[in-house]
């Protein structure tokens, strides 16, 4: 009876050590899957960023029309068709 009283509380603290010796054991994979994760574009990352990209090109697209247009309503004897910038053109 004295050695049940014994290794009952050592029983109970052992339950630390193993959950101790799991996290160890499943740390380098962890650290593994973040540099991964770290190093690979997912495909929403590369989405967004080519919708950044497209709109930066299609305000540029923009921005040229309109100047284009000012000078054409200024200077109508000189102007030609456009052919300045078009995004998705690159």
């Amino acid at each position: 009876m004295r050695r049940a009283l014994f290794l009952l509380p050592l029983a109970l603290t052992m339950g630390g050590c193993v959950s101790t010796a799991a996290s160890i054991v499943k740390a380098p994979f962890q650290v593994a899957g973040k540099a991964v994760d770290w190093t690979t574009t997912s495909q929403e990352e590369s989405d967004r960023n080519y919708g950044r990209k497209m709109r930066k090109a299609e305000a540029r697209e923009g921005k040229e029309r309109r100047d284009w247009e000012r000078e054409c309503r200024r200077h109508p004897d000189d102007c030609r068709a456009y052919d300045g910038y078009r995004a998705g053109r690159d």
